[in-house]
């Protein structure tokens, strides 16, 4: 099957306070959102991107692809009001008999093995979501009360989440629903059982300066 990825960048940078989306703050000289495709793009067996964007931030993303000379071949199309409206118009773009990885724009450090594993997992098994354990005592909060529970019972769910891609635009046609939280939740709603994976403490989610710095950090290393 042909593998598509699907990256979502409809975010505003709110909890950023930045007036600049924070997929188009720049880490080493580079959009954030540009780390991000160059995660895919580097494996070299993707056959097609897709990005979703707002309507007003289309001109300007042209504009950063002619200022970084940033050639990977992709197709944009205009998101919808919220993140679910996003995905289900960039998946009507994907065939039925095909795999998608479905993205955030802001985890520019996705390891390959996550993509590869991810895109063999859900060719075998339908679905392969990414998942990290919590390595800190967590607490349920119930009104001013609190208790203690197992962090052992709970993990980190992130993003690429891979799907084919039958199952998940068949799980979209569900109206929307404000409990509908990932890609994964959706397709489970469906009916369809959840496969988690091994994912990275290193793919982090840029929403605020500190990961923006801690991203910094992480491309010096490299």
């Amino acid at each position: 099957m042909e593998k598509y990825v699907l990256i979502v960048a409809g975010g505003k940078g709110l909890r950023m306070k930045s007036e600049l989306p924070k997929q188009f703050i720049e880490i080493n000289n580079k959009p954030v959102l540009m780390h991000a495709f160059d995660a895919f793009s580097s494996i070299g067996n993707i056959n097609h991107f897709i990005l979703v964007l707002a309507a007003e931030h289309i001109a300007y993303w042209k504009k950063l692809c002619e200022k970084h000379r940033f050639k990977t071949e992709h197709t944009v199309i205009e998101g919808g009001p919220k993140r679910y409206h996003s995905v289900k118009r960039g998946l009507s773009s994907i065939p039925t008999n095909s795999l998608v990885a479905i993205h955030d724009a802001v985890r520019p450090f996705v390891s390959q093995n996550i993509i590869n594993n991810g895109f063999d997992i859900a060719a075998r098994k339908g679905n392969a979501i990414p998942s990290v354990a919590i390595n800190e005592s967590i607490r349920k909060i119930s009104g001013s009360l609190s208790k203690p529970v197992n962090r052992e019972n709970f993990k980190i769910i992130q993003t690429p989440q891979f799907f084919q891609s039958v199952l998940i635009k068949k799980a979209y046609e569900q109206a929307f629903n404000e409990k509908f939280t990932d890609d994964a939740n959706i397709l489970e709603s469906s009916g369809k059982q959840i496969y988690l994976i091994e994912g990275d403490t290193k793919n982090i989610k840029i929403t605020h300066s500190e990961e923006l710095a801690y991203a910094e950090s992480l491309i010096k290393l490299r």
